[in-house]
């Protein structure tokens, strides 16, 4: 489903991203895992074609995105959703307009098709009731919802996800992570979940995938991250408590 090819990037000569290969398969939730600042948003990015390669190839199913002009991007960007670290809803407007915003500029839906996608997709994530509220009005775990509503309202094969339970309580993160595991069983799409949270990849993951300084230093399946016997994973599984 999404494939990198000796992909790097680099911004003027600081180096984000080194000879990153990947493979990742359809209907898999991929997490990867990293410190800040290790690229792991860059790849994110990348990914949708917010940002291109200095070098290497990015494949979405098969077609080669990293040279595509904008228009073509659009049209692959509409088999992909995202939702962004900060919820990134337009405070403007409704929760259902945000919602709708997508389909408004992109489809040919009428109105009341377009009002049926909304309540469905916001039923599917708890906030149906909460249509007519603007973003101020909302929690940050309800504005993650929202924004996975967006997200999902096109009915992507593929799903971004830019730290999703950043900045929530426990409790709203697993709730958070439940979700992705539902819309990864209902929709089957693919998933790739940027994340701090260990608790997290270990729940929602089929594969994690770690980069340290800008490369994949370990990629397998949660038991073979757990059991890794490479120094700089551990220390970033065990947030250096091993180290007292």
């Amino acid at each position: 489903m999404i494939k990198l090819v000796n992909v790097n990037k680099s911004y003027k000569d600081y180096m984000v991203l080194k000879n990153i290969d990947l493979l990742i398969q359809k209907g898999e939730t991929l997490a990867i895992i990293g410190a800040s600042g290790s690229g792991k948003s860059t790849l994110l990015k990348l990914m949708i074609g917010l940002e291109r390669p200095t070098t290497g190839e990015i494949w979405i199913k098969d077609k080669e995105i990293s040279h595509m002009d904008e228009e073509q991007l659009d049209e692959i960007r509409l088999t992909m959703g995202m939702v962004f670290q900060y919820s990134a809803l337009f405070d403007s407007m409704t929760v259902a307009e945000n919602v709708a915003f997508g389909l408004n500029e992109h489809s040919n839906f009428t109105e009341k098709e377009i009002e049926k996608i909304v309540d469905d997709k916001l039923e599917l994530v708890g906030l149906k009731k909460f249509k007519h509220y603007m973003p101020n009005e909302l929690s940050g775990g309800m504005k993650k919802r929202v924004s996975l509503a967006r997200a999902i309202a096109f009915g992507p094969e593929i799903i971004l996800y830019d730290e999703p339970s950043s900045g929530l309580d426990p409790i709203m993160a697993g709730k958070i992570d439940n979700l992705i595991k539902y819309t990864q069983k209902k929709m089957n799409v693919t998933s790739v979940v940027v994340t701090h949270d260990m608790n997290s990849a270990y729940y929602i993951a089929d594969r994690i995938a770690m980069i340290y300084k800008g490369q994949i230093i370990a990629l397998g399946d949660v038991k073979s991250i757990r059991e890794s016997k490479d120094e700089r994973v551990q220390e970033f599984i065990s947030g250096g408590r091993n180290n007292i």
